[in-house]
């Protein structure tokens, strides 16, 4: 016999409608405070309707969007609790409606008073511009190529390969999730 749909949810039956483990639910109560469950007795969760709504938004921008928590988290601070529910059903609809009124909303913002894109946003956005010296790539031609034999590298150039790497590595996390 199935629940109505404004029936409560427990922790299991969430984490079995979202293909989610249930500690990753708990772990996003503690990062997202609009997640508020009812607890009982025993230490028992019950997810409102609304809960498991936003729960799915999250879940489709953090696994599906490749977003992260704090992307998710500015989203919910910037544009509510119904624009990632809206996410979360598919309504693509209400999620158009609601950032149109949020554009409509705003003051134009001068370029300088104009917040910087946060690198919390999506995974794999450049954090800064690249600057094209990486490993000599912006020398000019009268510099001579890049000479592979021609020193150790420089302190400068193992961070910038070793941050290069990191990238690397979140790619690869992120396509063995898709996997």
């Amino acid at each position: 016999m199935d629940k109505s749909p404004d029936a409560f949810r427990t922790i299991s039956e969430v984490a079995e409608d979202l293909d989610l483990p249930q500690h990753v639910l708990r772990f996003w109560e503690t990062r997202f405070n609009q997640i508020k469950p009812m607890k009982r007795g025993g230490g028992r969760r019950y997810y409102r309707p609304q809960d498991v709504e936003l729960i799915k938004g999250i879940r489709h921008m953090l696994y599906d969007q490749g977003y992260t928590i704090k992307g998710v988290q500015k989203l919910l601070r910037e544009n509510g609790n119904h624009f990632l529910v809206a996410i979360g059903n598919g309504d693509m609809a209400a999620v158009e409606a609601i950032s149109q009124r949020k554009q409509a909303d705003q003051v134009p913002l001068t370029a300088a008073a104009q917040p910087r894109g946060g690198d919390d946003e999506l995974v794999g956005q450049p954090r800064v511009k690249p600057s094209r010296r990486f490993f000599g790539l912006g020398k000019s031609d009268e510099e001579g190529p890049v000479q592979p034999d021609a020193s150790k590298l420089s302190r400068d150039n193992r961070a910038l390969l070793q941050e290069a790497l990191f990238d690397l590595l979140e790619c690869k996390r992120l396509l063995d999730q898709v996997r």
